[in-house]
């Protein structure tokens, strides 16, 4: 019976992890991990091996980073500069706790359309490179959704198979 629990629990944990996608105030991957570890250390210790733990561990860095990487990268993509980067990069973390979820979509739009009108820009220009913020933002949700299907899907071939 407490193993049904247990699973139970596993699965509404990495169903709630990707909550953290929307609303991410909720830290998916810390929730992935607590599934991670209910199975390792209350239903079976021996089926995630070394490997599965260092992948999880460079999936985990990566979904960490995937906002903050795809912001930049677009943003530089459509035309913005290396302080429209840097300010989309920080505008998505400070986005994130001010409405969540929509401030990081939003903080950085508006963060990078006033670097770049600082920097003399066009307002066509400006807007040009906040709307790179806009398809980061899309990018890394993208890469995040994948990502943690991965982490997901791995664990369950480990221990179903």
């Amino acid at each position: 019976m407490l193993d049904v629990i247990i699973w139970i629990i596993i699965s509404v944990l990495f169903i709630l992890s990707f909550a953290g996608i929307v609303f991410p105030i909720v830290p998916s991957v810390l929730v992935l991990w607590v599934g991670f570890f209910l199975y390792q250390f209350v239903l079976n210790g021996t089926e995630l091996n070394t490997l599965f733990w260092i992948v999880m561990f460079v999936f985990t860095i990566l979904l960490i980073v995937a906002d903050i990487i795809a912001n930049s990268y677009f943003v530089k993509k459509y035309g913005g500069s290396k302080w429209g980067e840097r300010g989309a990069a920080v505008a998505v973390i400070i986005g994130s706790f001010i409405t969540p979820p929509f401030g990081i979509i939003y903080v950085p739009f508006i963060v990078v359309f006033i670097i770049e009108m600082v920097q003399k820009r066009t307002a066509k220009e400006a807007f040009r490179a906040s709307i790179g913020s806009l398809f980061g933002f899309l990018g890394g949700t993208f890469a995040k959704v994948v990502i943690q299907v991965v982490m997901i899907i791995w664990f369950f071939i480990l221990v179903l198979f």
